[in-house]
C-alpha cells in the first residue's frame, strides 16, 4: 500500500505594492548660524558636493528655506536628527524640518 499525497497550494500574489512614500528635508534660515556651517552640514550629512551646497546655503540665506534632499521616511527623519544634534552641539539654533513630498 503506497500513500500518494497531493499538496494543492492556493497562492495569491499582490501586484499592487505601493512605494514607499518620499520626504523631503528642509532647512531654514536664522540669524546665528554661520554660512560655512551649514555648508558643512550639506556636505557631511547630505551628500552634496561643494558647489550644489553652496548653492543650496545660499538659497536658505535669501529665500528663508530650502529642499537640502528628497528619501524614504526613515533615511529623511535619520538625516534630520543627525543634523539637528550636530548644530545643536555646536551652539546653533537650525531648523530643520521632514515633510512629506
Amino acid at each position: 500500500m503506497t500513500n500518494d499525497t497531493i499538496l494543492e497550494k492556493d497562492v495569491d500574489t499582490i501586484d499592487n505594492l505601493k512605494e514607499p512614500g518620499k520626504f523631503k528635508v528642509i532647512v531654514y534660515n536664522d540669524d546665528v548660524t554661520p554660512v560655512e556651517f551649514v555648508v558643512s552640514l550639506l556636505i557631511t550629512i547630505f551628500r552634496h558636493p561643494q558647489s550644489s551646497a553652496l548653492e543650496l546655503t545660499m538659497k536658505i540665506h535669501n529665500e528663508g528655506s530650502a529642499i537640502v534632499g528628497i528619501y524614504t521616511h526613515e533615511i529623511a527623519e535619520q538625516k534630520g536628527m543627525d543634523a539637528t544634534t550636530i548644530s545643536r552641539n555646536h551652539g546653533y539654533p537650525l531648523i530643520i524640518k521632514v515633510e512629506p513630498e
